[in-house]
């Protein structure tokens, strides 16, 4: 057993312990998040050579392991209210932290049995930082809790990452950060890739690198602390977390590298509460002078800004589910706008069955930022089909980097475009096939399902039943918004276009 799967082993026991309390895995991976910050700020302090204070003296480690019983649950309350009023790291691993193990008796275990037994310092970042990874996987897969959209599988990010190869000189960017998968794996390849490094380039790689956007507190905190877990940033520095709604405004800096997973929600939308206790969800519309459309589209505001936030030569991979490429409306003055100003170059359709959220289609789109032109940027469009004739399922037949690897080889990256080979699954479309097609649909296929014509081709029935629940899951989700766009246009007493 390795050292990584025995830490991890450990931490997952006790969560059995605190799940009959009502503690869900993903709140537990967040009580832990508190004490192992504290643990290591303790280690770091109290180590003999370079000693650093990483958090204000009352609120030690020392402190909860001197106190028991109510006392302890009490100071640990105090400490976590203090911690969040902190600058920097501190503040966003600490942002509106509440302590959920009630039970001094299970709080006092976890401090003392589980916590300070271990010397996390020692570990080393690669088995500390393993480790919590494999803590937030397991906390996607409690579905009652939805973490698992914030959780992207890693192999489909280390394939995006392959793809686009960021360097020690690149800074990276993901305007929706999740628990910070897309900047861990572009970090490892930009330190794996580096031959020798001058101490600006491994101070930047550390420390100005990676830049990831949260507006969920709990869903930032947990990539704060798998940043710093992984040896990226300074606990005593300014996080690399922001916790803000990316969409609001142009943050005014550039990127080389975007790579992103947004939300799948369709609506940005503001929950009210009125005098007489009932909610009502006004949709918003996000109006930014960089936006080439005003849309409440949360999706295609997405990509809008994926598209502003990239410098010059900047490159881009994003997820993106199926409506994005084929809508009308707002959907298809963004892709005609992104097809001509930007050179839209690779698109993956991606399987279903691979995300922990139900019922998604989606895809991954690679495109290149472009000086201004009097031609359009986009020459080819190459599409590699992953999703016909393929089946996964999140746990009997789960995706791996291996079912990656022909896609990767496909996309030779870091070869001109030109040296590109079509084969039966990777097919290339120039843009004036693409424009001319009805609202420069980019949702395209070609091959045939296997499964319709030959009985004997068909998946085992698990399989089957959960592309049935999928396509049911994104067919309600659908019929959500145009019902949602039927009882607004009802309400104003006037018509108005459907975005489906």
């Amino acid at each position: 057993m390795t050292e990584a799967r025995r830490l991890v082993d450990k931490l997952w026991s006790y969560c059995n312990v605190l799940r009959d309390d009502g503690v869900s895995t993903i709140e537990y991976t967040e009580q832990l998040t508190y004490l192992l910050f504290l643990k290591m700020a303790h280690e770091r302090e109290t180590r003999p050579l370079k000693p650093e204070r990483i958090v204000p003296a009352h609120c030690s480690w020392q402190r909860l392991l001197d106190a028991d019983g109510d006392e302890l649950e009490l100071t640990y309350r105090h400490m976590l209210e203090d911690l969040a009023r902190q600058p920097g790291v501190l503040g966003v691993v600490f942002r509106k932290a509440q302590n959920r193990i009630q039970d001094p008796a299970k709080l006092k275990r976890l401090v003392v049995d589980l916590i300070d037994k271990e010397n996390w310092s020692a570990s080393g970042t690669d088995i500390k930082g393993d480790a919590y990874e494999s803590l937030l996987a397991k906390g996607a897969e409690d579905i009652k809790s939805g973490a698992g959209q914030y959780f992207t599988p890693r192999p489909l990010i280390q394939a995006m990452v392959d793809c686009l190869q960021p360097s020690v000189t690149d800074t990276v960017i993901d305007p929706a950060a999740g628990t910070g998968g897309f900047l861990l794996a572009a970090h490892e390849y930009a330190a794996q890739h580096a031959q020798d490094m001058t101490p600006e380039e491994r101070d930047h790689l550390r420390d100005a690198f990676a830049h990831g956007i949260e507006l969920v507190d709990g869903t930032a905190r947990l990539a704060a602390m798998n940043l710093i877990l992984h040896g990226i940033g300074k606990p005593t520095g300014q996080s690399l977390i922001e916790v803000k709604d990316a969409l609001l405004a142009d943050p005014g800096q550039r990127y080389s590298v975007v790579l992103s997973n947004p939300p799948f929600g369709r609506k940005s939308s503001i929950t009210m509460v009125g005098a007489d206790g009932r909610e009502a969800r006004e949709d918003r519309e996000i109006e930014r002078a960089d936006f080439v459309v005003t849309t409440a589209n949360k999706q295609l505001n997405f990509l809008q800004h994926i598209a502003t936030i990239l410098k010059m030569s900047g490159r881009a991979a994003v997820v993106l589910p199926d409506n994005v490429l084929f809508e009308g409306g707002a959907g298809e003055t963004i892709r005609k706008k992104l097809l001509r100003d930007y050179d839209v170059h690779t698109l993956l359709r991606l399987p279903t069955g691979i995300f922990y959220a139900q019922g998604v289609k989606a895809n991954v789109l690679f495109f290149d930022k472009k000086p201004a032109a009097d031609h359009a940027w986009t020459e080819k469009l190459w599409v590699y089909d992953l999703r016909t004739n393929q089946h996964f399922t999140l746990k009997q037949n789960p995706l791996r980097r291996s079912h990656l690897d022909e896609f990767v080889e496909s996309f030779q990256p870091g070869r001109p475009r030109t040296e590109r080979v079509e084969s039966e699954r990777f097919r290339a479309f120039t843009y004036d096939e693409i424009v001319a097609r009805d609202k420069a649909n980019l949702d395209i296929t070609w091959l045939k399902d296997a499964s319709l014509e030959d009985l004997d081709d068909l998946p085992a029935p698990e399989v089957i039943a959960r592309e049935i629940v999928d396509d049911l899951t994104a067919a309600l989700a659908e019929f959500e918004a145009v019902a949602l766009a039927l009882e607004e246009a009802g309400g104003s007493g006037a018509a108005a276009p459907l975005e489906v």
